[in-house]
C-alpha cells in the first residue's frame, strides 16, 4: 500500500480551491471535512483514502456533487453545501454530519469571515454533553426515518441500499458519544475499537449480526470482493448518467472501493469490509441499470445476489424484516451509547 502525506495532500487540495473553486460563482468559502480532519501534517494517507474538501456557496440549491477526482496526484472528493446550513451555531453543533469538521480549524478558504467564526463556538461547546447527546439522537433519528421509507417496489439494489445506509448509521450512534469521527467506508472497525474500548464487545457481535455479515469467513468475503472488482470495472466503463455517487465508480476511485477492500479483508478485518463492498455492488448495479445492456446486467446480477444472499436476504421481506430488527435494537443501542456518554471522560458539562 503506498503512502503520502497528509500535509502534502492536503496542501493539493488548498491549492484547487484557490485556483479553481474559489473562482465559482457564489463561493462563500471552504473547509476540511471527513477523516483527515484532526490528522497532523506527518500523518501518513493510504491510496486507499482521499481528501474531502467542502465548498460553500450562497445557492439555496448547490450544483451536483463534484465528487472524486486527481489533483496533484491527490484523490480529492469534493461537495458542495448551501451557506444557510452552516447560519446557525445550534444547528451545526447538533448535526452529525457538520459538527465535525468545525471541531478543530479545518478553513481552507473563509473570505466573509463567518466559518472562522462558526468554527470557534463550535469548536468551543462541540464535546459538551448537551451537544453531544444531541448529535446521537440526530443520528438516531436518521436510523429510524430511514429504515421506515424503504420502497419494497424498488429494484434490488435500491432496497439494499435503503435498508443498508440507514441501518449503518448505528455505527455512527455510537461513535458520537466517544466524540469519533463518524467515519463511512470504515464505520464498523471503529465502531468496533470504540465498543472494545468501553467494554461492550457483545454489542459489536449484534451490530455485525443486524448486518448479516457474523458468520462470513475471509475466504468467502475476498471471493465477494473479486466479483465486485470485475462488475466495478465493466460499470466504470459503461458509466454515463450522473449519480450523486458516480465519481467513486471511476477507475480512480477504484483504490479505495477495490484496494482498500482487500487491505481490510489481509488485515484479518474482514467481516468490517463487508459493509463498503456491498454498498459499491449496490451502486454500481444502480448505473448498470440505466447505462448498461441487458446483457451486462443479466451478467453480473448474480455476484450481486450472491453477497445479498449471504447476508440473509433474498427477498423484499427479508428486507423489511432486517429494517424492523435493527429498530428494535435501537433502545438497547441507545442504553449503551447513554453509557458512553457518562463513561467519556472528555465529555464536558455546559460551559
Amino acid at each position: 500500500m503506498v503512502f503520502v502525506k497528509v500535509g502534502l495532500a492536503r496542501a493539493a487540495a488548498v491549492e484547487w480551491v484557490m485556483e479553481q473553486a474559489s473562482q465559482m460563482n457564489g463561493f462563500r468559502g471552504a473547509y476540511f471535512s471527513g477523516s483527515t480532519v484532526g490528522l497532523p501534517d506527518d500523518a501518513e494517507l493510504s491510496v486507499a483514502s482521499d481528501v474531502d474538501v467542502v465548498i460553500v456557496t450562497e445557492h439555496s440549491e448547490p450544483p451536483p456533487k463534484l465528487g472524486k477526482f486527481i489533483y496533484r496526484d491527490t484523490l480529492v472528493e469534493a461537495t458542495y453545501l448551501p451557506w444557510k446550513l452552516l447560519a446557525s451555531v445550534e444547528e451545526v453543533l447538533t448535526s452529525y454530519h457538520l459538527a465535525g469538521s468545525f471541531r478543530v480549524d479545518t478553513i481552507i478558504s473563509d473570505p466573509t469571515g463567518h466559518l472562522s467564526r462558526l468554527q470557534k463556538q463550535v469548536s468551543r461547546h462541540f464535546a459538551e454533553e448537551l451537544w453531544v447527546r444531541r448529535r446521537c439522537e440526530n443520528a438516531r433519528q436518521k436510523v429510524e426515518i430511514g429504515l421506515r421509507a424503504i420502497d419494497i417496489s424498488a429494484p434490488l439494489h435500491d432496497q439494499v441500499m435503503s435498508w443498508m445506509f440507514p441501518g449503518g448509521v448505528t455505527t455512527h450512534v455510537l461513535l458520537l458519544a466517544a466524540l469519533r469521527n463518524p467515519t463511512v467506508r470504515l464505520r464498523y472497525l471503529a465502531a468496533r475499537e470504540v465498543l472494545m474500548e468501553y467494554g461492550y464487545d457483545s454489542l459489536y457481535e449484534d451490530l455485525l449480526k443486524l448486518l448479516g455479515c457474523a458468520n462470513l469467513t475471509p475466504e468467502r468475503v475476498e471471493q465477494h470482493l473479486d466479483e465486485l472488482a470485475r462488475t466495478f470495472d465493466d460499470t466504470a466503463g459503461v458509466a454515463k448518467t450522473p449519480f450523486f455517487f458516480s465519481t467513486d465508480i471511476t477507475a480512480k476511485a477504484r483504490p479505495i472501493a477495490i484496494d482498500g477492500s482487500r487491505e481490510l479483508i489481509r488485515a484479518g478485518n474482514h467481516r468490517e469490509a463487508v459493509f463498503w463492498i456491498v454498498a459499491t455492488f449496490a451502486r454500481c448495479h444502480k448505473i448498470l441499470e440505466v447505462d448498461a445492456t441487458p446483457e451486462l446486467q443479466r451478467a453480473h446480477y448474480p455476484a450481486f445476489a450472491a453477497i445479498v444472499a449471504d447476508l440473509g436476504i433474498t427477498s423484499s421481506a427479508d428486507i423489511i424484516r432486517r429494517a424492523e430488527d435493527v429498530i428494535k435494537f435501537l433502545p438497547r443501542l441507545w442504553e449503551t451509547t447513554e453509557e458512553i456518554l457518562l463513561a467519556n471522560p472528555n465529555i464536558e458539562a455546559a460551559k
